[in-house]
């Protein structure tokens, strides 16, 4: 795992950061706080992997669908 926070702006130090990983990042923490909003999700109300991933799925498309 390589961390791609990117440095403060004021920094005397000036790090690397590898825009484009920390673009992809961005997009998954997005996506998972929109799957948050689905009380059956983050409750896990389906028990059995294979229906919790078919919700997922199905979240998924309302969200994409959007």
């Amino acid at each position: 795992m390589k961390a791609v926070i990117p440095p403060r702006y004021n920094r005397n130090k000036v790090r690397e950061c590898d825009w484009f990983i920390y673009k992809e990042r961005h997009l998954i923490e997005c996506f998972f706080n929109k799957i948050k909003h689905y009380r059956r999700i983050f409750s896990r109300f389906e028990k059995t992997a294979r229906n919790y991933m078919a919700f997922l799925h199905f979240v998924s498309a309302l969200i994409w669908l959007r």
